[in-house]
């Protein structure tokens, strides 16, 4: 691994923009539009089911995702009786609560929202490795666009995605080409999701995500594993995070970057809670 660092000025940097990077990551993690407030994942059939919490029997349609409300059940987006809502993401106010509507691979998916939920009241940051320059290393971008199939952290879901290219770079003494995956709202970065032999013990087990921002020109990268952070799986079971392409999959221990929740027994790295 190279170490990108030459003076202590530079350190000194280094572990400050790794720290607001760290405060960041805490806000987004507790974001309401994040994955802490949702309390539960219905997959809808053809088959009229009621989810706790919100009114109505909902169903899935060949026009959309429909939901049949009672008389004495009030409204959902604006209709009563028989309402029929269009298949695209979406979120609806309901009282205190959001109601999330998310096509996903075939599947038509409600998860309930709430702002006061016990993940989110919960939630006292995440811990992480201390930052290491020795894992701030260089790469170089590949570009190269193939479809990837992606499983699911849920079995009965799947994921694709177009890779726009690979990232080749040393880890643990060997030249890994890991795949990329589009950032999503971004058009000058790519993510790379991975597995490594942290993963289950003192990483989150089936997926970290790492943001690498692509050349402006010439091929160098910079894949800093300090900043390898956890998705939205590590923290609730109401996640549909994609998995790693198998290639992502590394045998070397990244003590780098986020590690397991503490709500999901994770600890810090000196072994407390």
């Amino acid at each position: 691994m190279s170490d990108t660092r030459t003076s202590p000025a530079v350190a000194d940097d280094f572990t400050q923009e790794w720290h607001a990077w760290r405060e960041e990551r805490d806000r987004i993690v507790a974001a309401p539009g994040g994955i802490l407030p949702v309390t539960s994942i219905t997959f809808l059939t053809s088959d009229p089911a009621r989810i706790e919490r919100i009114p109505g029997s909902w169903s899935s349609a060949p026009d959309g995702v429909v939901v049949d409300l009672a008389e004495d059940e009030g409204a959902i987006a604006g209709g009563t009786g028989r309402v029929v809502l269009p298949r695209a993401p979406q979120f609806i106010p309901h009282g205190e609560l959001t109601i999330e509507i998310l096509p996903l691979d075939g599947w038509d998916i409600v998860r309930v929202r709430d702002p006061h939920s016990p993940a989110l009241t919960a939630y006292a940051g995440t811990p992480a490795y201390a930052p290491d320059p020795a894992w701030r290393l260089e790469g170089r971008w590949i570009p190269v666009v193939e479809q990837v199939d992606l499983g699911s952290v849920i079995e009965r879901l799947s994921h694709t995605a177009e890779s726009p290219g690979v990232v080749e770079v040393e880890v643990g003494g060997r030249t890994r080409r890991l795949t990329a995956t589009p950032a999503r709202g971004r058009s000058d970065a790519v993510v790379l999701l991975f597995r490594d032999a942290t993963s289950g013990h003192t990483t989150y087990a089936a997926v970290r995500e790492l943001l690498v921002s692509l050349p402006q020109e010439g091929d160098r990268v910079i894949v800093d594993f300090n900043r390898a952070y956890n998705k939205p799986c590590a923290y609730s079971d109401f996640a549909v995070c994609p998995l790693p392409p198998h290639g992502n999959i590394l045998d070397v221990a990244v003590r780098a970057g986020e590690r397991t929740p503490y709500e999901r027994g994770g600890t810090d790295p000196d072994g407390s809670a």
